[in-house]
């Protein structure tokens, strides 16, 4: 697909959202009749929001473009997109819940996904979601996801009920999507921080942040990236702390012996080794970012179709000041290269 920024060439890179969120009424619907106890409820509320109810908790406002798909085309039409990577609405991932029902709402989830994939292949790829708090349940799904759905990878939270992710008990899964080859972003799903964070939206504003670089850390103090060196995880949220502090995790482990317990490098490279998308809502960030990491290592992510998300991501992209080959990188051509079998 071809694309014309606002008085610039034909640009032949296919732009590429990864981190887009979906929950589309179809899915709402089949839900309920498939399993009613743990099915998300949707009330509109205008023409451009909603609330929506999972496990009982309701979360508003929640944009028509997350259910909507002739909403959502729109969007990314008016954001210069051509294909969003879709997800699930973090707040179904049901960590919480028993696993059997966790591993039924994920399947159900995968495969309206992975139908929508099939039905507009030009403008969607999808990742899955898994029921983490039982790891051989989620590498079934995982593999279900990758060999059977043609899904990219999956969507996994931050932490697992207040389980780290070098948790001893993921560390077949972690060898699963080595094996795999699967893509894996992290999304922050209940930050930490608790009463502390209530005012003033700081669960969001500081806590999600918070919640990838501690994600981050243990993976990287953990050993997993060093294990696993070619994993394929992206950082939402332009890597939450991780780029900006990094540096104090290197001074750590030269100086202090606990840094070290499963660490025998430097983990500097276990942080290069991640992927990083593009939402800082802030030139100087971006452009930091991608300096300090690499336009190799960056890719474009929105958060739809949330208020915190940004919908300039293509434009803001356009006009770092970098070269041609790298902004494509950036663009697309780093998804495409990291979803290429």
């Amino acid at each position: 697909m071809q694309t014309r920024p606002q008085g610039g060439p034909v640009n032949t890179t296919r732009t590429i959202d990864v981190h887009a969120h979906i929950l589309a009424e179809d899915t709402i619907e089949l839900w309920r009749k498939e399993a009613p106890k743990t099915a998300p409820r949707l009330t509109e509320i205008d023409a451009d929001f909603g609330v929506l109810e999972v496990a009982g908790v309701p979360y508003r406002p929640f944009p028509r473009g997350g259910w909507d798909l002739e909403r959502r085309l729109k969007d990314m039409d008016a954001a210069e997109v051509d294909v969003q990577v879709l997800s699930n609405t973090p707040q179904t991932f049901l960590y919480n819940l028993d696993a059997s029902q966790t591993a039924d709402a994920s399947a159900l989830q995968n495969d309206q996904i992975a139908k929508l994939v099939k039905e507009r292949p030009d403008r969607f790829m999808g990742m899955a979601t898994l029921p983490m708090q039982n790891p051989e349940r989620a590498v079934a799904e995982l593999r279900r996801a990758v060999r059977d759905l043609g899904l990219v990878g999956a969507q996994i939270g931050t932490h697992i009920e207040g389980k780290n992710l070098d948790d001893p008990g993921l560390a077949a899964f972690w060898a699963a999507v080595a094996e795999l080859d699967a893509f894996i972003m992290i999304h922050p799903t209940k930050p930490a921080g608790g009463d502390r964070n209530k005012a003033y939206y700081l669960t969001n504003l500081i806590g999600n942040p918070l919640e990838t670089t501690i994600a981050a850390a243990s993976l990287a103090f953990g050993g997993v990236m060093e294990r696993h060196p070619d994993l394929k995880i992206l950082l939402v949220h332009g890597g939450g702390y991780v780029p900006y502090q990094y540096g104090r995790w290197t001074h750590g482990w030269e100086v202090r012996g606990e840094p070290k317990q499963f660490l025998k490098i430097d983990p500097e490279a276990s942080v290069r080794r991640f992927y990083y998308d593009t939402i800082t809502h802030g030139k100087p960030a971006l452009e930091y970012l991608v300096s300090l990491m690499g336009a190799s290592r960056v890719v474009l992510g929105s958060d739809y179709p949330y208020d915190m998300g940004n919908w300039e991501l293509v434009r803001e992209a356009r006009a770092l000041p970098i070269p041609e080959a790298d902004r494509a990188c950036i663009l697309g051509g780093n998804a495409e290269a990291l979803f290429r079998k």
